[in-house]
């Protein structure tokens, strides 16, 4: 499985840098150290898409500092990975408070139901937005994704990276929470 995915990278990478016919010892040391590569960077990252991109990512840099004929450093490509994975964690990390910050701003100016619909309609999606508020996020994102994404359980867990069991848990643990706040009188 590694393998073949590895193999995918040093696709995408040759194609980037066109060396595969110029240089036959990278594509030959990519054969050999590639799927090493990529362990190392899925241990560095969240999921193995991040790990693909920041293993194509370090081996662009790598390649890019290289002097004229160098063979490959393998060292360097592992260093290389780990800061392109600590790059990632930052940029996530960033983005994840942008956004947080941006909810905090827009507070109840925020509305989820954009539609223009009738005042007991607007009431009813009020009542709702307060409610899924109230939910852990982790519940919430499957309470959307099930209710207004459409998702399978399946679906859901591949979205979120957890299992459809731990997605359909989450979904039921989030209806008992709304089912507590939203009585019919609420609702």
């Amino acid at each position: 499985m590694i393998r073949s995915v590895a193999l995918n990278v040093m696709k995408n990478v040759t194609q980037r840098m066109d060396f595969a016919d110029n240089h036959p010892n990278w594509k030959n040391w990519f054969a050999t150290y590639g799927p090493r590569l990529l362990l190392f960077a899925r241990h560095q990252t969240k999921s193995l898409s991040d790990a693909e991109d920041v293993l194509q990512e370090a081996i662009v840099r790598v390649w890019k500092n290289r002097q004229e004929g160098d063979n490959p450093n393998t060292s360097a490509i592992f260093k290389a990975i780990r800061y392109a994975a600590l790059d990632l964690g930052r940029r996530d990390s960033r983005r994840r408070v942008r956004e947080r910050r941006v909810v905090e701003e827009e507070g109840e100016q925020s509305k989820w139901f954009a539609e223009p619909c009738p005042l007991e309609e607007k009431e009813r999606n009020n009542t709702l937005q307060d409610a899924m508020k109230n939910l852990p996020l982790e519940q919430r994102e499957v309470v959307v994704l099930k209710i207004w994404g459409e998702l399978t359980f399946d679906e859901i867990g591949k979205t979120l990276n957890i299992s459809p069991n731990t997605a359909a848990s989450r979904y039921r643990y989030g209806l008992g929470a709304l089912k507590k706040i939203l009585t019919p009188a609420t609702f």
